[in-house]
């Protein structure tokens, strides 16, 4: 059962960044895609980012050109980088890695226990 462990959230004021960093319990495949989600207050888990093993990379609308995830097979890590922070970024960040036949972002795959970011006006 592998482990995710998210870090780097807390409060930031609009405009600023930070850095989001997911370690895993054990070697991270270089088969399963991983992400990252986000819940805001009284909304659905939305998808965030996601890499593949090929490290192809996926944003959501919101956050292109502000968000970059990064994966560290010698650290066993998935990073999101967010920069611009909006505080409609606010919200428990997620992170994910798939779990076939699960697909990424299922029930099913690993999930962390999650991260606040908090994005202050």
């Amino acid at each position: 059962q592998v482990q995710l462990v998210e870090s780097g959230g807390g409060l930031v004021q609009a405009g600023g960044s930070l850095r989001l960093s997911c370690a895993a319990s054990e070697t991270i495949s270089s088969i399963n895609a991983m992400g990252w989600y986000r819940q805001a207050p009284g909304k659905q888990r939305d998808l965030v980012a996601t890499i593949t093993s090929g490290g192809r990379t996926n944003y959501a609308d919101s956050v292109k050109g502000r968000f970059t995830i990064s994966r560290y097979y010698a650290k066993n890590t998935v990073d999101l980088h967010m920069n611009e922070l909006k505080p409609e970024d606010t919200g428990v960040y997620y992170c994910t890695m798939e779990r076939p036949p699960s697909g990424l972002g299922s029930s099913g795959g690993y999930w962390g226990q999650g991260t606040q970011v908090t994005v202050s006006s």
